[in-house]
């Protein structure tokens, strides 16, 4: 069973879809564009390509190579192991994005993805240019020491990452029951958003079931509109800035650290963790928001608008 590279078929349908977005956008005046961040996104992306080749790729390669001969199971290459290796795999994906969020050296390199304050088709393709090694061999290996092939590990992930592209955008709205199930634009915006009630929220790649199962989903509120970008936002397109200032952040923070306590926190603590709390992490700006609603964000609706939206 061969697994094609199906990212690189992909691309030409992306850059597609893109104008075909902003030719939409313009016409339906819903959704944003701005062409030096929509620039600044696409060269994120066309790096993230190029970075496996410096040899990241390579290595891991030889990694998940090395460890299927350590495998616990003869899986067999076949269309229902796939699926299963999908799901497993989606799993996965779920909790490394979500300790993505929660440990700053992870977020170091997720945070190029969140960089943007618009939110659209462009967005989607601002990937990382570092920290997938680290990624792919702590969160994937164990998928190949199960038994399933690194090829078919590496295939599954990519259609992963391929169903999340429609997702960035502000085009589509509410999908009945499909979101039950599936990662959809709406539950994907309230992901990117910085809104207070919508932060720590809706992890999953494709199947939102694991956020709705491990209490972390929150529905997007058609009263609110999310807000994107980040907690502080750069101020800039420069690709540069956008792919290593919090990695020069943690440098900063460590070299002023007075202990190996504010070294470990300041590197794999929440972003934001400060030793004396003077900083605000996404946790305590949610406390913060819920003390003064009264309420934690996924319950902060009245009743009146509950009773104005359907029932899922």
């Amino acid at each position: 069973m061969e697994f094609p590279d199906i990212i690189a078929y992909a691309v030409p349908a992306f850059l597609i879809f893109v104008v075909a977005e902003i030719i939409a956008v313009r016409i339906m005046k819903r959704g944003r564009y701005e062409a030096r961040d929509s620039a600044a996104s696409l060269l994120m992306g066309f790096g993230s390509e190029l970075a496996p080749l410096l040899g990241g790729a390579a290595l891991v390669a030889a990694i998940f190579t090395a460890a299927y001969q350590y495998r616990l199971f003869e899986i067999p290459n076949t269309w229902w192991t796939v699926v299963i290796c999908f799901v497993i795999d989606d799993l996965r994906y779920y909790w490394w994005h979500r300790i993505s969020h929660e440990r700053r050296w992870f977020w170091a390199s997720h945070v190029v993805h969140h960089s943007s304050q618009h939110y659209n088709l462009t967005t989607a393709l601002r990937q990382t240019w570092t920290g997938q090694i680290l990624a792919q061999v702590l969160f994937k290996t164990p998928l190949v020491l199960i038994g399933f092939h690194p090829a078919m590990v590496l295939f599954v992930g990519a259609i992963n990452l391929l169903y999340q592209f429609w997702i960035h955008t502000e085009l589509i709205s509410r999908m009945g029951p499909f979101e039950w199930i599936f990662n959809t634009p709406s539950h994907h915006r309230v992901h990117h958003a910085t809104n207070p009630k919508y932060l720590d929220a809706n992890y999953a790649g494709t199947l939102i079931i694991w956020d709705r199962l491990f209490g972390t989903f929150i529905k997007e509120d058609e009263t609110e509109k999310p807000r994107y970008g980040i907690v502080k936002n750069l101020g800039t397109f420069n690709p540069l800035v956008i792919s290593f200032h919090e990695w020069i952040g943690i440098a900063k923070d460590v070299v002023s650290a007075k202990s190996l306590r504010e070294v470990l926190g300041y590197t794999f603590g929440p972003p934001g963790w400060s030793p004396d709390g003077s900083r605000l992490t996404s946790k305590m700006i949610k406390e913060r928001w819920a003390r003064v609603h009264g309420t934690p964000p996924e319950q902060a609706q009245t009743p009146e608008k509950l009773a104005q939206q359907p029932a899922e």
